[in-house]
């Protein structure tokens, strides 16, 4: 999972960002150790058992839809013939529907269409990346349905894949994605994404500034997941029953103690 790339991001993203050269190192590595990309489309598809599973097996992501992706990593997937999955909120991209918020430079819909045209698949992240699991159904409910319906009438085909802001979701939140006419969904998780986890629960592995050449093999190896990530999945544990606790919270005051 990757975030910005850039050389100089902003300082709100720069933690979650990588270097155009450590990108092109990464995906170097992929190439030479013999992966093989796929789409988030076509892993799903993969395990509803419509096609077989190639020979290691990796998807590359991109969330929220920084233009660094159009400048840096469009080049770096085209001249290794990688496949890749690209979540756009469509609130934060530059033109029409920009609603503000945005942390660092995005994309704006002409290099969106490039990026689509050149293969690369294009799949919802929401419409102004809110927390999905703190709304209410209602704004729940826009916020997938109002991502999809813009990136349809950009691209001229509905996405079909999502991917959860924060990666926050609960089994209301996966329903509501999927209510919207998504198919699959990543979250974060930061371990390694298996069948079992279904296909609106997969998760990743979060790739940051700070991530070394030697740490990224480790963990496309699958090597030492747990160990390296230990911090990141504390924290999105302890995190998790905060949300909770604060939606619980949101709902008694909406409802009344009562619960009407």
């Amino acid at each position: 999972m990757y975030h910005a790339l850039a050389h100089r991001p902003a300082p709100s993203v720069r933690a979650l960002s990588v270097s155009p050269e450590a990108f092109a190192e990464q995906m170097a590595l992929l190439g030479d150790r013999g992966f093989t990309p796929l789409t988030t489309a076509a892993l799903a598809a993969v395990w509803r058992g419509h096609a077989r599973l190639p020979d290691r097996p990796v998807l590359i992501t991109f969330d929220d839809g920084y233009e660094g992706v159009h400048r840096h990593a469009l080049p770096v997937l085209a001249r290794h013939g990688f496949a890749a999955t690209l979540f756009v909120s469509t609130g934060w991209l530059r033109g029409p529907y920009d609603t503000g918020g945005a942390l660092d430079t995005m994309l704006d819909w002409d290099q969106v269409r490039q990026l689509a045209a050149a293969g690369v698949e294009i799949g919802g992240h929401s419409h102004t990346h809110p927390q999905l699991d703190q709304l209410d159904d209602r704004r729940l409910g826009h916020e997938a349905a109002r991502c999809r319906e813009i990136v349809a009438a950009e691209l001229g085909a509905a996405p079909v894949s999502f991917a959860y802001p924060y990666g926050y979701s609960t089994r209301r939140v996966r329903r509501a994605v999927r209510a919207a006419g998504f198919e699959q969904s990543l979250a974060v998780g930061n371990a390694l994404a298996r069948r079992g986890q279904g296909p609106y629960a997969m998760k990743r592995v979060t790739v940051r500034r700070s991530t070394s050449i030697g740490e990224f093999a480790r963990l496309v190896d699958g090597r030492s997941v747990g160990r390296l990530l230990a911090g990141d999945r504390a924290l999105t544990k302890a995190y998790a029953v905060v949300r909770g606790a604060r939606r619980a919270g949101l709902v008694l005051r909406t409802r009344g103690p009562s619960g009407d």
